[in-house]
């Protein structure tokens, strides 16, 4: 610990110098090694020992990661680094690759301005290694790449020194077709990778050495000398020459930017404030003495300190005592305490200052994504986008009876935790649904309710969450408030999918410029009229006011609104969430007496009119799927293409890369329970394969029925598919 305390005060002396900190993500598809890599740059920075780097995994602090040997939680470290004299503050954060711990990841590349995008020499770019670097782009991430497990490819594969040369070219070429894709304008202004002037890096994590041209230029040792060292196995030779934790983080402290820099451009992708006020001048130029704008990207519960809320402070300075506005709520919050995270612990420091990585105690009414700032009428940041959305769903019960309202409270506690988990608490029912990534991430989770909380469950099987949606048109449908003096005629359509991907995206809200929102959905193909009336949105809805000069209309909008969202919240078919809906309201008749068209009549009134108008136009169930990617040996090959195939799923492509296939394929989640097992005894264990996620697609009609029967039936509803009559005949 004093070896520790030390390093904090190095790193607090370099804190208000936002030039030379560097705050970066180690980001990789799973198995990649960047745990192992996170090692060796705290083994070089006096944080542990040089023997123990790339086996000590310190950053996979939690006994789970440990047992299962995979990084579950994001975890951060800040660390000194020296160059040419000169000292760096890096403030890093080491991400999990599995693709339902993928929220970490996006919540992680909020909080900083580069990436070490680490790739497997052998496995090359993976799905999951273009996800993290889609994420990383999407938040104006500059990306660096580190070729791990070099030596696997000369002792493994034994390929000869000119075919390693072509290999490892393949590989950055890969990766800056990924970039140029995603971003051409940002690959053309100098994001591309480039070996020769130094943003690549080639190596090992698990024995501690590392080249890169500059690399090459200082020690003397090339490509030639590292082919030798690993053939005659006198690695450790070689990683006393060429340290890993020099060329990674001289390559950081090179082409990643700093704050400041970062800041001028970063902050305009994730803020959408006014630029000219005092907190959008101070965010542009990292100002420790402006308003605090601090965005909160993950929260832990310590039993300790209680809640630690980490997250980037982009301008401002955070101490202890300071009353602080969290966007969205009325109270303000006392910081009770400020500190910096150096893995597992918490080392608490006077205060933290713009351009920095802060763990702050006290904000009790803090969210993942919430806003803290000194300003309260600052535009919040925007929201957190994640990748994919929650698959599966669990009910879980207290076995004890005692611990029922302790259950509610820590379920809620979790969900402030992890924001990619969405719990469902049914007060009626006293049902509590908690629905996340896939089965890994579900079984992490009641796994450590009952550790850290104290709460035995008892869980159900999986259960897969389906979308609700329309493929036709109905309407107008007319929907009567209960005293009969309020109508509302609502017209219902299919969205176009263009419209539907950006909401997903989030590149449409009601906060942004009117004129900006409607140019981009006249663009993804909605009539221009229609783009002009937009009254709300929810999730991947839209609803439009397309009438005229109605009176007392605008006063009652909110509670339409509240109708259209509650009739989505659970759609009609199956009570299931309802994505893909345009409804258009194009003629109302309202009481002219406040008291006669309250809540009580609006609401139910448009949530009739919504629920019958879905059922009237061609109701759709929407299942998601997941593409699925196998490596496999070509004499196995039919086993995975059966194992694929028996499980309704589409092979999408297939590539030979030596002896090996690589079978792209999708398949609906609700086939792949038991999967891992199945493919394992397909192809004699010699199948690698990964997943992501594929969004939702039609189930096909004559499993429909079936389907929402089985939902229905077991949320406790009449199991018959519902008519329109049904929600209309109670008004």
């Amino acid at each position: 610990m004093g070896k520790r305390k030390k390093i904090a005060e190095r790193v607090t002396t370099l804190m208000d110098k936002p030039e030379r900190i560097r705050n970066i993500g180690i980001v990789a598809h799973i198995d990649h090694g960047k745990t192992t890599l996170s090692d060796n740059l705290l083994a070089g920075a006096g944080m542990i020992s040089m023997d123990l780097a790339g086996r000590q995994l310190f950053m996979d602090f939690d006994p789970l990661e440990q047992t299962r040997g995979i990084t579950i939680d994001a975890a951060n470290v800040s660390m000194v680094h020296e160059v040419n004299g000169q000292e760096y503050l890096i403030n890093m954060i080491d991400t999990p690759g599995h693709v339902d711990f993928g929220g970490d990841v996006t919540r992680s590349m909020r909080a900083v301005d580069g990436a070490v995008v680490v790739v497997d020499a052998v496995e090359g770019a993976m799905p999951q290694t273009e996800t993290v670097l889609r994420q990383a782009i999407r938040e104006g991430v500059r990306p660096v790449l580190f070729i791990n497990k070099v030596d696997r490819m000369i002792n493994e594969l034994r390929v000869e020194k000119k075919e390693m040369a072509v290999r490892l070219g393949k590989v950055i070429d890969n990766i800056n077709n990924l970039i140029r894709n995603m971003d051409e304008e940002k690959y053309n202004a100098g994001w591309r990778m480039d070996a020769a002037v130094g943003s690549v890096t080639f190596g090992s994590a698990l024995y501690n050495w590392a080249i890169s041209v500059p690399m090459m230029k200082k020690t003397g040792i090339g490509f030639d000398q590292v082919y030798d060292h690993c053939k005659s196995e006198s690695m450790k030779e070689l990683a006393d020459k060429c340290p890993l934790y020099i060329a990674v983080n001289d390559m950081v402290v090179k082409f990643l930017p700093s704050p400041s820099e970062a800041q001028k451009d970063r902050v305009k992708v994730i803020w959408h404030g006014d630029w000219d006020s005092p907190v959008g001048k101070a965010m542009a130029t990292c100002d420790p003495t402006g308003p605090v704008a601090f965005m909160i990207t993950k929260i832990k519960i310590d039993p300790h300190a209680g809640e630690i809320a980490t997250g980037r402070l982009f301008s401002g300075t955070l101490a202890r005592g300071m009353e602080l506005y969290v966007s969205g709520v009325a109270n303000t919050n006392r910081v009770q305490s400020t500190g910096i995270m150096m893995g597992a612990e918490r080392v608490e420091v006077d205060s933290i200052l713009a351009g920095n990585i802060a763990a702050v105690t006290g904000l009790r009414d803090a969210m993942v994504g919430s806003t803290v700032t000194t300003d309260a009428g600052m535009t919040a940041f925007e929201q957190i986008k994640h990748v994919s959305e929650p698959v599966m769903t669990v009910a879980v019960e207290a076995k004890n009876t005692r611990d029922l309202p302790k259950l509610v409270e820590v379920l809620r506690q979790v969900a402030k935790e992890d924001p990619t988990l969405q719990i469902n608490i049914n007060e009626e029912t006293g049902e509590h649904l908690m629905a996340g990534m896939g089965e890994l991430h579900l079984d992490i989770v009641t796994t450590r309710i009952q550790r850290d909380k104290g709460v035995e469950l008892k869980t159900s099987p999986p259960i897969v969450v389906y979308r609700e949606s329309i493929i036709g048109e109905a309407g107008p449908v007319e929907g009567k408030s209960p005293n009969h003096h309020n109508r509302f005629y609502i017209e219902l359509e299919p969205l176009k999918p263009g419209v539907v991907e950006a909401l997903k995206a989030g590149q449409i809200n009601m906060k942004m410029d009117e004129l900006a929102r409607r140019n981009i959905l006249i663009d993804k193909g909605m009539d221009k009229g229609e783009a002009k009336n937009l009254a709300g949105i929810y999730g991947s809805n839209l609803f439009l006011n397309m009438t005229k000069g109605v009176q007392y209309l605008k006063e009652t909008m909110e509670l339409i609104l509240e109708g259209f969202e509650e009739s989505l919240r659970n759609g009609p078919i199956a009570r299931e969430p309802a994505q893909g809906v345009k409804a258009k309201l194009v003629d109302v008749k309202l009481h002219e007496d406040a008291i006669h068209r309250g809540p009580a009549q609006v609401i139910p009134a448009v949530r009739q009119a919504m629920q019958a108008g879905i059922l009237m136009a061609e109701p759709a169930l929407l299942e998601p799927f997941q593409n699925v990617f196998i490596q496999v040996p070509q004499d196995q090959m039919s086993g995975a293409m059966s194992e694929i195939q028996g499980r309704r799923g589409m092979i999408l492509s297939m590539e030979t890369q030596g002896d090996m296939i690589m079978l792209k394929s999708k398949m609906p989640v609700s086939q792949m329970f038991g999967f891992a097992g199945a493919i394992r005894s397909a192809t004699e264990g010699r199948a690698l394969w990964s997943t992501e996620f594929a969004g939702f697609e039609p189930l096909p009609p004559n499993l429909m029925l079936e389907t929402v029967r089985e939902i229905r039936t077991r949320k406790g509803l009449k199991p018959e598919m519902p008519k329109p009559s049904d929600y209309l005949k109670a008004a």
